[in-house]
């Protein structure tokens, strides 16, 4: 695609690299076959290539763009577009580049958005947060009452030691869905491997950086860096994929930084590091449907490690239509955008339970909130369902 940079763009970096991503797309049109958002509203601006149009059009002008605002906001950025792209375009580096840049030009921003900015990285806070609202469910909006449907688990203790292994604990994980981290904690145990954890781990950023406040999000990333310390040889482990898929690219939004580069080499998804053991079923449900986030097979482009895993283990996967389309959680959309959100959940759902399962799955911790609310049927973390042998 041809395009020219704004004069006054010339010497910004980031401007650059957006243009040269943008110049990579030949306009074929593949990508809308696979957007989420595409599909549901049959309108070009809602999908890659007319959202890559607008940002081509928002860097030749280096003018605010209120077209390009309100179609990034319906965005997920799910990065299916970049699985199905034959040029290789850099959909979510450009996204992210746009949602800054709206930013900057004073782009409105919600009082909910605020208010998940500042609780979301606080665990503690957010927990606190989060049973209130439990319990004061009646005075919250409708479309955000459905987002407070888990009854929260007892926290405990994790396993304290000064091994190679890093398990990080997350934010919305660490305060919702601790079993999590528990049980990965147990099974690392269990294979005789010491670990190591953090209670000052920081937010990882994904949260800023996808809302378009890219240098807060750089602040929490060089923060978790300072705070996280790790050795040669160590290794990082992500148990929820939403994190895991920002955490692998600290040296590229950081710029090269060559702390970055080496706390991002050594983060892998916990699916890497499990597939190297064997596991016996930890429940009786054996029929199992697998959620596969878009984080862990579009950004981390992880697929059939998780497949391999639970079939190993003894667990039968049941067949899921369109596993590459998103349910709708992306982090913090399903609280931004609820009437999409909700549609796309409904319609992963029935994909979902197409084949009758005992159990759903998944592996990321938003991804499992958002679906817990639309069935009544276990939904879990997979790393849940394997036991030591």
């Amino acid at each position: 695609m041809q395009s020219q940079l704004a004069p006054t763009l010339a010497k910004d970096v980031d401007a650059k690299r957006a243009i040269d991503i943008v110049r990579k797309c030949v306009h074929c049109g593949f990508c809308n076959a696979t957007c989420p958002t595409y599909r549901h509203f049959g309108d070009e601006l809602q999908g890659p290539r007319g959202r890559i149009y607008l940002i081509k059009s928002l860097l030749e002008r280096d003018e605010f763009n209120e077209t390009l605002e309100n179609s990034l906001s319906l965005c997920l950025t799910c990065r299916a577009c970049e699985t199905t792209c034959p040029s290789g375009v850099e959909y979510g580096e450009l996204s992210e580049y746009a949602r800054n840049a709206l930013v900057n030009q004073e782009r409105k921003i919600s009082r909910l958005e605020r208010f998940l900015l500042s609780v979301v990285p606080n665990p503690r806070l957010f927990r606190w947060l989060y049973r209130m609202g439990r319990m004061f469910r009646i005075f919250i909006p409708k479309p955000l009452q459905s987002s407070l449907s888990r009854k929260l688990p007892k926290q405990r203790d994790l396993p304290l030691g000064n091994g190679s292994v890093v398990l990080l604990q997350g934010c919305v994980q660490r305060a919702l869905t601790p079993e999590v981290v528990h049980h990965l904690a147990h099974l690392l145990s269990g294979l005789g491997i010491e670990i190591k954890t953090y209670e000052s781990e920081q937010c990882c950023g994904a949260l800023h950086l996808h809302l378009g406040h890219l240098e807060r999000a750089k602040s929490l990333m060089r923060s978790n860096i300072s705070r996280v310390k790790i050795k040669d040889g160590s290794t990082i482990l992500s148990s929820a994929s939403g994190c895991g898929a920002t955490l692998k690219e600290y040296g590229r939004i950081l710029g090269g930084e060559t702390e970055a580069i080496k706390f991002a080499s050594s983060v892998l998804d916990v699916s890497e590091f499990l597939s190297r053991f064997e596991f016996k079923p930890r429940f009786e449900q054996r029929r199992i449907a697998l959620h596969m986030p878009c984080t862990l097979q579009h950004g981390q482009k992880i697929t059939g490690v998780v497949e391999k895993i639970l079939q190993r283990t003894g667990y039968e996967l049941c067949a899921v239509r369109d596993g590459g389309q998103c349910c709708g959680s992306a982090g913090s959309y399903a609280l931004l955008q609820p009437g999409t959100a909700r549609t796309l959940r409904d319609q992963k759902m029935d994909a979902l339970l197409e084949d009758s399962p005992e159990m759903i799955v998944t592996a990321n911790v938003g991804c499992q909130l958002h679906l817990e609310s639309a069935t009544r049927l276990p939904i879990m973390h997979w790393i849940e369902l394997l036991e030591m042998t």
